[in-house]
């Protein structure tokens, strides 16, 4: 099956019992056994849920995967996926990241053993000095959060399975979905998605997945999400089936919107910089291009005129983009990260990176898309 066939129909079947070409939601902790041990395969919803599990057949479908585990949150499932490590264990990083990825990683792990390295990954090689006997994954992020940067997900995968077969190559495929990037079949040992964002895609849900193809991975990681249990419920799984179906045609809708913002507003001389990975004057264009579909809903600039407040006064002016975290809803959301979403990465470590005060990032939405032009011009001028 094709992409837009997938999304349909994988994972899914009508319900055996009444013929509901919808899955049920079947909300229930447990479920009867005829004796004890003897049951359908059901036993209770932290373990095993049907509705559940029809999301996470259609999820590993959609990343070409073999399996898929879903989790409470995004985070729930980066949590997951740093628990297969032990103390002493180090991990490669993009250094231009999720904030709450930032924060799990140094506020949480780091205090169990870990030892986490942040690299620029734009480069593949500068991954090359940070990979030693003590490094058992490197965790991928593109294209990054805010900063729109973009990773060769093969080049990367290369390097790191030519130092160890066996070193873990995970991406967080958030900002693009299944749609437009497929990790796995590029190198990736395994992908994750904060659910919550583009494969939800209408601001309902809080929720998040691991995709991958090997057996013994995901053995492992089917016990630890048993074990620890972080799962979403029924009702949510529910929210996310039906997102899914129509994901193809949202992610088209997106890339377009965005490509024509990122166009009308490059050259604005109130910016100083537009960061869009479908802009030619982008670094990694090429990358991009070769590695996803199409460029994506996601757009950050600069603002010339610095400071927080700068950035407050554009963002109060906006009437079509609602000034929100998160993103990947159909509607337009405006992040100030610095303040928002990457507040818990220590100011001169954002800096280093870029993310300052002056960073604005956008989720372009499904509206029309001289509305959305039109809304960031007016509050821009």
């Amino acid at each position: 099956m094709k992409f837009a066939t997938k999304a349909v129909h994988a994972g899914v079947e009508p319900d055996p019992v009444t013929g509901a070409i919808m899955t049920p939601i079947y909300q229930t902790s447990t479920f009867v056994q005829e004796g004890p041990g003897i049951h359908k395969g059901f036993e209770y919803s932290r373990a095993q849920n049907p509705t559940r599990f029809a999301l996470e057949a259609s999820l590993a479908a959609l990343e070409n995967g073999t399996h898929a585990y879903t989790f409470g949150s995004g985070l729930a499932a980066i949590d997951a996926l740093m628990k297969l490590l032990k103390p002493g264990d180090e991990v490669v990083c993009t250094n231009d990241l999720y904030g709450g990825s930032y924060r799990l990683f140094t506020k949480i792990y780091e205090n169990f053993g870990l030892k986490f390295h942040f690299v620029d990954m734009t480069t593949a090689e500068n991954i090359k000095p940070f990979l030693n006997a003590k490094t058992k994954m490197v965790w991928i992020e593109t294209p990054t959060n805010p900063l729109m940067r973009i990773v060769d997900i093969k080049a990367v995968s290369d390097i790191a399975k030519a130092h160890h077969k066996e070193l873990l190559v995970g991406v967080d495929n958030t900002f693009a979905s299944p749609y437009l990037q497929q990790p796995l079949d590029l190198g990736a040992d395994v992908v994750m998605h904060s659910i919550t964002k583009y494969l939800g895609g209408h601001s309902d849900v809080i929720m998040g997945a691991l995709m991958m193809k090997d057996a013994k991975l995901a053995e492992q990681l089917k016990f630890i999400q048993f074990a620890c249990g972080a799962v979403p419920g029924p009702q949510d799984c529910f929210l996310v089936l039906r997102g899914v179906k129509t994901l193809h045609l949202r992610m088209d809708a997106h890339g377009r919107n965005a490509a024509a913002l990122a166009k009308a507003i490059e050259k604005h001389p109130k910016l100083a910089e537009v960061f869009y990975p479908g802009l030619e004057s982008h670094p990694s264009y090429q990358i991009a291009k070769q590695q996803m579909r199409n460029f994506g809903g996601m757009i950050s600039f600069r603002l010339a005129e610095e400071g927080i407040e700068a950035a407050a006064r554009f963002m109060k002016r906006l009437q079509l983009f609602a000034i929100a975290e998160s993103l990947g809803g159909v509607e337009s959301l405006c992040n100030h990260p610095a303040s928002m979403t990457h507040a818990s990465i220590p100011k001169p470590e954002r800096e280093k990176i870029g993310i300052t005060d002056s960073l604005i990032r956008l989720s372009v939405g499904i509206e029309d898309t001289d509305d959305l032009i039109q809304d960031i011009l007016q509050a821009l001028d």
